[in-house]
């Protein structure tokens, strides 16, 4: 089973890494930057709850996790070594037959620059490299027009679907409809 490879470097030179628990003072200080686009991305985020401590689980579990190939998420970094982000393929699917779903976050100073397009790619061929059949779920809010787009051109890259309906997510107790699009791998 494969664990979290790194990946070539992005245009840009942005690189992704295999996610760790030394990035934690990173996410803390990226989601103190902009809390509600932490919380759109990581929706599980609790305000009742102590955030370095739900951050520092998320990362522990992420980097025990990707030795086990149920989950592979990367940290994104700059030349300078600055984070910038995460993306991965997680393991809370809405559809039986998928096999990961698909999430980033870019910070608000990095978005708009094809980053999380560009590590979305990375992370796909990577994925498809692998000879197997995959499937991965990308499961947008409604009303998140920049998330639904980004998905839309992914599914576009990739010849993926959007599943007309919508599909209901529990999300602190709540259901909170999401599109779901889907890219099957190997790419045909």
């Amino acid at each position: 089973m494969p664990r979290t490879p790194d990946l070539p470097d992005l245009d840009g030179g942005y690189s992704l890494r295999p996610v760790s628990k030394a990035i934690l003072p990173m996410v803390i200080d990226a989601y103190t930057e902009d809390p509600e686009s932490a919380k759109a991305a990581l929706p599980w985020l609790s305000s009742e709850e102590d955030i370095t401590r739900q951050l520092s689980d998320m990362l522990h579990d992420l980097e025990h996790l990707s030795n086990a190939d149920r989950v592979h998420f990367w940290s994104i970094h700059d030349q300078e070594h600055t984070f910038i982000g995460l993306i991965g393929l997680g393991d809370e699917m809405q559809l039986v037959h998928s096999n990961y779903n698909l999430g980033y976050w870019v910070r608000k100073g990095f978005r708009n620059r094809r980053i999380a397009s560009n590590a979305v790619d990375a992370v796909l061929d990577w994925l498809d490299s692998r000879e197997s059949v995959f499937r991965v779920e990308i499961t947008v809010h409604p009303r998140n027009e920049a998330g639904l787009i980004t998905a839309e051109r992914i599914c576009h890259r990739w010849n993926g679907q959007i599943i007309d309906e919508f599909i209901g997510i529990e999300i602190n107790g709540k259901t909170v409809p999401h599109k779901i699009h889907v890219v099957d791998l190997p790419k045909v």
